[in-house]
């Protein structure tokens, strides 16, 4: 079992929805960045989903293409977001974390070396945009048997039979997105989401986790109400991207969290 396994797991056992919370590696620079994501545990992140900066992010909105531009700015690489998690990992050896990007930062560096010095970080899963089912043996297969996981998205438009092909090879998690578009769009609607996760936790024993559109902790709570957690991303990276200090990034985090974790 990777940690990702045993935090949904342990979850479910608790009663309690999963809080999933994005930043981007190195926003508003590496050491903001280490500091703020080494203290999102505490404020109640259960699995911390970490952006690779890359020049052409083509599912991101504005708040999150900008949040890439300032950490590559930076001098934020690959390299460097590795570290940043075997960083972290000495002093949290529990927490989940999911590098979320796009293939051709991976490709450029070697899929195998990635893997290995990915799994030695203390990486646990992987989200790669831009790599369809179709596409399974350039990553998501040989990331599996390095002992990540891969998780795959699924969109209002995946239907009932794209929806196999999709699920196929996915572990870990599901991740739905509850809207069509880019990040950072509309807000999330329970009651359009509940009918799809259904849908989809019956073709999955997996769990089922809902991001895009979840600003608020009323909408985190509605939302993992009807799933098995929530992700928040663009109203994290709004408030780094307002210069706000790291406390005041916890205090909206910590109150997602609340949101969440009451559904």
């Amino acid at each position: 079992m990777t940690r990702i396994d045993r935090k949904f797991a342990a979850l479910k056992a608790e009663g309690k929805k999963a809080f999933v919370a994005y930043v981007m590696a190195g926003d508003p620079d590496p050491a903001t960045s280490l500091d703020l994501v080494r203290r999102m545990p505490a404020a109640g992140v259960d699995v911390i989903e970490l952006g690779l900066p890359f020049t052409d992010p083509m599912a991101d909105g504005p708040t999150i293409q900008l949040a890439g531009q300032r950490a590559l700015e930076q001098g934020m690489t690959l390299e460097k977001t590795l570290q940043m998690v075997r960083d972290f990992r000495q002093g949290d050896d529990e927490t989940p974390i999911v590098l979320m990007g796009y293939y051709n930062p991976i490709h450029s560096r070697g899929v195998d070396r990635f893997l290995a010095e990915a799994s030695e970080a203390g990486i646990d899963g992987l989200i790669v945009v831009d790599l369809p089912p179709e596409e399974d043996d350039e990553l998501c297969l040989p990331a599996q048997k390095a002992g990540l996981n891969f998780i795959r998205l699924a969109t209002p438009t995946t239907d009932d039979k794209r929806l196999p092909r999709v699920l196929e090879n996915t572990s870990g998690f599901v991740y739905y997105v509850s809207i069509t578009g880019i990040t950072g769009a509309a807000e999330a609607q329970a009651s359009d989401v509940a009918p799809e996760v259904a849908r989809i936790k019956s073709a999955t024993d997996l769990p089922v986790v809902v991001g895009f559109g979840v600003k608020t902790p009323a909408t985190a709570q509605a939302i993992a109400g009807v799933a098995d957690g929530t992700v928040v991303g663009s109203a994290i990276v709004a408030e780094i991207g307002a210069g706000k200090p790291v406390s005041e990034v916890l205090e909206l985090i910590r109150g997602l969290a609340e949101g969440a974790h009451r559904a």
